[in-house]
């Protein structure tokens, strides 16, 4: 079998992005369009992907940088300083490909390819494009097909792709339009490659003028229709972008909904990340999941939810309008609404985060409550413990941070603040509004208030 090469051209300046971030660094999903492309051209396992860069090349290459896919530190950086058109940043990779190899060119800009049609395209045995058809080509360039018989089976071949700015009106009536997709013999591409000449509008090198030498060779290309219209294409300006983003949430939505996921509207649930869920999930309005989370068996999350690297266990409630971001819960919980959890929260079974409570490094005992207006911050809190409106953990001096211990059973009254380092004893009650700095005896009630005072005389101060 010949070694495969995947050349992801990704150089061009995406001037129409108006943005000071490289084209193909644009989020999609939760990540840079570029890291999709590569996602797609990991899983074919090939023997090197060749990354063409050029534009803002450095952001590029320190974005990807942080790709999380074993594929990343064995890539292949090859510069195309000057923009020369996709058949000059092409050429560039081919010195680094051996002949006998297998060629896949995709392109940076274009996230939505499927996995199906990408498998499809490589499993041409000769030279193949993918195209598509459309009802609106636009600045697309146009297909020209013969229908051919080859081994028995009549097949749609490729005699000529025309760029939109260089096609004549019966050219550009046509709705068959290139994505720019290829695969190829290296040595094939590389003789055709040579050969191209910057005759068209642009005065760059075009990769489509392959596809009429390779005609004119008696080779043609083989066309592979893409499954839909989308996944073929990238976006070139904000607007293309957002459209893309839909679509691409609308596909990974179904997939979910396709296994069990119960969702409100599917317009309305935005996928950043991965999610794996258990049976009876419901999702409700505008919920957005960020990293990769773990949903179990009939969890319930409310409306304008933000899930982001969360393991919730079976039975879980979130209400609307919280913020989860490294969460774990071990069995049914009750959260929110209004609830900020942080990372290194972690709740036990029967445990209630109400409104209006943060917590970050918080580790909550089985059945224990903080209802109301509290923050928990770096405290270990055990079974059946009452935290009432208003605790706060003091746990931070202004560089260090300090831990709170609250064993089982402790009641703490409204409007407490407990002032790390600190440990509350088993069963203990504090009264509402103490400020402790020391620790509180188990099974007893501590109170830590100061002597209230009265000004005599004083008046309110009036508006001049």
């Amino acid at each position: 079998m010949s070694a495969l090469h995947v050349v992801v051209l990704a150089a061009g300046k995406g001037s129409r992005m108006h943005s000071a971030r490289a084209k193909v660094l644009q989020t999609l999903c939760g990540k840079p369009m570029l890291w999709h492309v590569l996602d797609a051209a990991a899983k074919l396992q090939p023997d090197q992907i060749h990354v063409v860069y050029g534009h803002l090349g450095e952001q590029v290459r320190a974005n990807v940088a942080r790709w999380p896919n074993p594929y990343a530190s064995g890539l292949h950086w090859v510069l195309q300083a000057k923009q020369g058109g996709t058949g000059d940043a092409l050429a560039h990779a081919m010195p680094h490909i051996p002949d006998g190899a297998r060629v896949l060119v995709l392109y940076g800009d274009s996230p939505a390819l499927s996995d199906a049609t990408l498998q499809r395209l490589v499993a041409q045995p000769g030279f193949a494009a993918l195209i598509a058809q459309v009802a609106q080509p636009g600045s697309l360039g146009r297909v020209t097909l013969e229908t051919r018989e080859r081994d028995g089976t009549r097949v749609e071949i490729i005699t000529r792709i025309t760029e939109a700015k260089d096609a004549d009106a019966q050219t550009l009536a046509l709705q068959t339009v290139n994505t720019g997709l290829l695969i190829g013999d290296a040595s094939e591409l590389r003789r055709h490659l040579a050969s191209l000449k910057p005759n068209n509008s642009q005065l760059e090198l075009y990769l489509t003028d392959v596809f009429a030498a390779s005609a004119a060779e008696q080779h043609p290309a083989q066309a592979v229709l893409c499954a839909d219209e989308y996944e073929g294409f990238g976006a070139n300006d904000a607007w293309e972008l957002a459209q893309l983003e839909r679509y691409l949430q609308q596909r990974l939505v179904r997939a979910l909904c396709q296994q069990g996921l119960r969702v409100a509207d599917p317009q309305r649930v935005d996928i950043r990340g991965s999610v794996s869920h258990g049976r009876d999930v419901d999702v409700d309005v505008n919920v957005i999941f960020e990293g990769n989370n773990v949903v179990g068996d009939d969890v319930s999350i409310g409306p304008f939810t933000r899930i982001k690297d969360c393991n919730l266990g079976a039975g879980t409630v979130v209400l609307g309008h919280c913020d989860l971001d490294g969460v774990v819960t071990t069995g049914p919980c009750k959260i929110g609404p209004f609830a900020r959890l942080r990372p290194g929260t972690e709740l036990a079974e029967g445990v209630h985060i109400g409104n209006f409570v943060e917590t970050k490094k918080a580790r909550l005992g089985k059945a224990s409550k903080a209802n109301h207006l509290s923050y928990l911050g770096d405290a270990e809190i055990g079974a059946g413990v009452n935290i009432g409106a208003g605790t706060i953990t003091c746990n931070y001096d202004g560089v260090n941070k300090f831990q709170t211990t609250i064993e089982d059973g402790v009641f703490v009254g409204s409007n407490s603040s407990l002032v790390a380092p600190i440990t509350l004893g088993k069963n203990a009650t504090i009264g509402a509004g103490s400020t402790l700095s020391k620790d509180a005896p188990a099974n007893q009630l501590t109170v830590a208030r100061s002597k209230a005072t009265s000004v005599p005389g004083w008046t309110r101060p009036l508006k001049k």
